[in-house]
């Protein structure tokens, strides 16, 4: 498995990918591979890293598996490559942004890289997975990598505000100083729960947040083209 990180994520992640576990993954992975299609594509496993990097985090915004359909995972939570439909739970925060952001026009894809620029990481717990086969790829390692990358971007970065959807993330809270950083909790935006998900407001909650700490909101807008 090819790893392609800026320096500032491949020093804070150095001892996992010098371990024995993160080897054995990226043999899982190559191995998987091999046997069939396996998303996203190798180009795209570490794309939030690579957009967003360490010392540029302002937000992280944690999905759970990477989408299983042919052309969709492109290494962001939730967003899909350019030319492919919103997937259901995009469509809901769509939704949300529209009533909550001032100014928001849901645009015809759901490509996020616009956020991801920003400082949005846009981080899955699981990097890959098996076409068609969601969840496919947990409880091999990437749990382990990604939990790292929370407590990385926990210790090093004076404030940053995590948004946590569902009860998958939200057990992520526990790697987070809430001392220093601020954790946004809420249902999950797919339509099992979107009833719950709906009005949540978390987005101006976010940019608030970074407001009171003196940064820079997020221009949650995105371009009328991918």
């Amino acid at each position: 498995m090819r790893v392609e990180l800026p320096p500032s994520w491949r020093e804070a992640l150095a001892p996992e990918l010098a371990a024995d576990w993160f080897e054995d993954l990226g043999r899982f992975v190559d191995e998987a591979r091999a046997a069939g299609p396996v998303f996203p594509p190798e180009d795209d496993v570490f794309n939030a890293f690579a957009l967003t990097p360490l010392d540029r985090v302002q937000v992280v915004l944690l999905g759970q598996d990477p989408y299983h359909d042919e052309g969709q995972a492109h290494g962001l939570c939730f967003s899909v490559r350019p030319g492919v439909s919103p997937p259901p739970s995009l469509a809901n925060v769509y939704k949300e942004l529209a009533s909550d952001v001032p100014g928001f026009e849901r645009p015809p894809h759901g490509h996020l890289a616009t956020w991801a620029r920003q400082g949005v990481l846009l981080l899955n717990a699981v990097l890959t997975v098996n076409a068609h086969a969601a969840n496919s790829h947990r409880g091999r390692g990437w749990e382990r990598f990604t939990d790292a990358a929370i407590a990385a971007v926990s210790a090093t970065r004076p404030h940053v505000v995590f948004v946590l959807w569902g009860n998958a993330a939200r057990k992520k809270a526990a790697l987070v100083d809430r001392d220093r950083h601020t954790v946004i909790e809420g249902a999950h935006p797919s339509p099992l729960s979107y009833r719950l998900f709906t009005g949540s407001r978390p987005f101006s909650r976010v940019n608030a947040a970074l407001a009171a700490h003196g940064q820079t909101p997020i221009d949650w807008r995105l371009p009328t083209s991918a």
